[in-house]
C-alpha cells in the first residue's frame, strides 16, 4: 500500500475549483486523459491518452467540501480523498491517494508514480483555473 498527499492553495474561489475538479465529463483541461465516460451518477471511467482505463466509484460527496472515490484498474486499486477549504478568495485543496499495486513488481514504484500524477493534476488544475 502506498499513500501520497498533495496540499495546495489555489488562487480561485471554491465554487470554481469544485466545478472543474468534479465535472468529469469535461476533462479537456487534463493533459493525461484522452477521454472520460460517465457510467452513472456514482461511477465514471477515465482513459489515459494511450487508452488505459481506470474505473472510479464515488463514495462520498459534500459539495465544495469533500469528494471521495474508490478507483481500480488492472494494475492497482485504491481510494482518493479530496478536501476543499475556502480561504477568502482562495481555495486550499488537500488530495490523498491510498493505492495498492495488484502486481508485485509494481509495488516499489507506486508512491513515486502517485507523486508524479498528483503534481501533474495540480499543474493542469492551476492552468484550467486561470
Amino acid at each position: 500500500m502506498a499513500v501520497s498527499n498533495i496540499k495546495v492553495t489555489l488562487h480561485s474561489d471554491i465554487q470554481k475549483v469544485w466545478k472543474v475538479v468534479t465535472d468529469v465529463a469535461h476533462y479537456d483541461w487534463r493533459s493525461d486523459l484522452g477521454r472520460t465516460e460517465v457510467v452513472s451518477e456514482k461511477q465514471f471511467v477515465e482513459y489515459t491518452v494511450d487508452g488505459y482505463a481506470t474505473t472510479f466509484t464515488i463514495t462520498a460527496e459534500k459539495p465544495c467540501e469533500r469528494w471521495e472515490f474508490d478507483m481500480e484498474n488492472d494494475n492497482m486499486k485504491g481510494h482518493w480523498t479530496g478536501i476543499f477549504t475556502e480561504q477568502g478568495e482562495k481555495t486550499v485543496v488537500d488530495f490523498t491517494e491510498d493505492v495498492t499495486a495488484k502486481k508485485i513488481f509494481m509495488k516499489p514504484f507506486v508512491k513515486a508514480y502517485l507523486k508524479k500524477q498528483q503534481a501533474q493534476f495540480v499543474a493542469d488544475l492551476e492552468k484550467a483555473l486561470h
